[in-house]
């Protein structure tokens, strides 16, 4: 006979207190957070212990915590740190941290049926949905961010644009080449999700851009009318609000006017500008892009919610549920009970397995309101203006593109060095400033240039963080241009 085992507590006094314990040292670390290196790399003694064999016995919750206090929580990403500009992270929120505990606490999984995580998941849509200003009739679905729902987007689209029904048939049952059209500065997700979907890359065309890095529209009717003359199916272009190197924001009235006229489908990768419509000074800069078929944008970025967080949406409701709506008997839909309802998100993505993401972002923009969001997307893009007037102030330091959002892009350059010496100097420069703990930028190559590129997307980032950066970047520099790699 097996002895009834569950994996709840034995104690639960003793768990209530490591919990109460747990959440107590996590508002202390985030609340000191500004007194720690931004980012420090685990020695091989830490890496060594995460290369040991799982425990055959129960090590008990103490002794898990514990060792998560000390190989883990000192050596993360440190996107929650006000000085980290990398990539384009957001640095995450307690309220949001407490919706993702709750939503595990309860576990529910939220592919349809007739429980509270459906509605509270369609609301936030709803909300998402006026954010960016889709129609009311518009679809949606939550997904981990804009690479997976790029993916659905297009999906969607080849489903529409083809001439052959290819669900059934797929895409060897097409009659012709097909393209798709983007700039040569868009996400590269944009690219693996045509692989994915069986197009393959080589019907991507990737089109210049202008000197704002923004698509070349003119150059792009010229894609077009080539591939027409070659008998090419134009299907569709991906344009970008707010691309990862630059920001840069492509005209998107323009491409949804040549689309209408071409008769091919509009997409928007928002994944980082989307959330700028809800700014009165800045979402002219976006305009265009609520005339698209699809839309994907991030929430793990801007606003702040903890990752993974990002949606989808899809002008015509009936187009998204057409392409992935699949209902197998243990999935039959009935008028009452568990089953009941006519809104099941499985319909509108290829995920049956999903978690109660939309709790910790009902949450956020409870407490935070869409105000306080359209305040922090004007504050982060008036810390990027000023840390480029900053750059202007300083000999050294050279901005290398347009400030649209709130990304920059620039290096050091002393002067009288070639363009090979000085693409490694910025190069160990930026690998410099990350192993000091001081600040974590990233990095970016721009016309053959190798520059550094800060991403202000930090809610913690305050005006007094540029100096702090822009002193150790001149240091730094300094030292690396007159004693190379030995400098200390």
């Amino acid at each position: 006979m097996w002895k009834p085992e569950s994996l709840d507590p034995e104690n639960w006094d003793d768990m209530r207190k490591l919990v109460h314990q747990a959440v107590d040292d996590s508002l202390d670390y985030l609340e000191s957070i500004r007194d720690r290196a931004v980012w420090q790399p685990a020695g091989e003694d830490v890496l060594q212990q995460l290369k040991t064999r799982a425990p055959l016995e129960p090590q008990g919750a103490r002794r898990a915590y514990d060792d998560f206090v000390s190989l883990i929580r000192p050596y993360q990403l440190g996107n929650s740190h006000p000085r980290f500009w990398g990539w384009y992270l957001g640095g995450g929120t307690v309220i949001g941290a407490l919706g993702e505990f709750l939503a595990a606490m309860e576990n529910s999984s939220v592919a349809g049926g007739n429980h509270i995580g459906v509605h509270v998941e369609k609301q936030v849509l709803d909300w998402c949905r006026q954010m960016v200003g889709f129609p009311d009739e518009a679809s949606g679905v939550l997904v981990s961010g804009a690479s997976i729902g790029n993916i659905i987007a297009l999906a969607v689209a080849r489903h529409v644009m083809s001439e052959v029904d290819v669900r059934a048939h797929g895409v060897a049952g097409l009659a012709r080449p097909v393209a798709f059209y983007t700039s040569v500065e868009a996400h590269s997700s944009v690219q693996r999700a045509l692989e994915l979907l069986g197009l393959g890359s080589c019907c991507l065309r990737k089109v210049r851009v202008t000197e704002r890095y923004a698509i070349d529209t003119d150059e792009l009717q010229q894609m077009i009318d080539r591939d027409r003359a070659a008998d090419v199916h134009p299907w569709g272009v991906i344009g970008t609000a707010g691309t990862t190197n630059t920001g840069a924001v492509d005209d998107l009235a323009t491409l949804a006017a040549i689309c209408r006229k071409e008769k091919m489908w509009f997409h928007v990768d928002g994944a980082i500008g989307a959330i700028v419509a809800l700014s009165s000074a800045h979402r002219h800069v976006v305009r265009g892009m609520e005339e698209a078929d699809s839309l994907t944008m991030d929430l793990h970025k801007w606003m702040q919610v903890p990752f993974e967080a990002g949606c989808v949406f899809v002008k015509r409701r009936a187009d998204h549920r057409d392409t992935f709506t699949t209902t197998p008997e243990y999935l039959e839909r009935h008028e009452r009970g568990i089953s009941a309802g006519d809104f099941w998100l499985s319909d509108y993505g290829p995920q049956l397995s999903r978690g109660f993401r939309a709790l910790k972002i009902w949450l956020s923009i409870k407490e935070q309101g869409t105000a306080r969001y359209a305040r922090l997307v004007d504050r982060c893009m008036s810390l990027a203006q000023q840390f480029s007037i900053r750059l202007g102030e300083t000999a050294e330091l050279k901005l290398l593109a347009p400030v649209v959002l709130n990304i920059v892009c620039f290096r050091y350059d002393p002067g009288g060095m070639s363009p090979d010496a000085l693409n490694e100097l910025n190069r160990e420069l930026v690998m410099r400033l990350q192993e000091s703990g001081v600040a974590v930028p990233s990095y970016t190559t721009l016309d053959g240039r190798f520059c550094m590129r800060v991403a202000f997307a930090n809610h913690r980032t305050r005006a007094e963080d540029l100096d702090i950066f822009v002193d150790a970047a001149l240091k730094l520099g300094e030292k690396l241009s007159r004693f190379g790699r030995t400098a200390e």
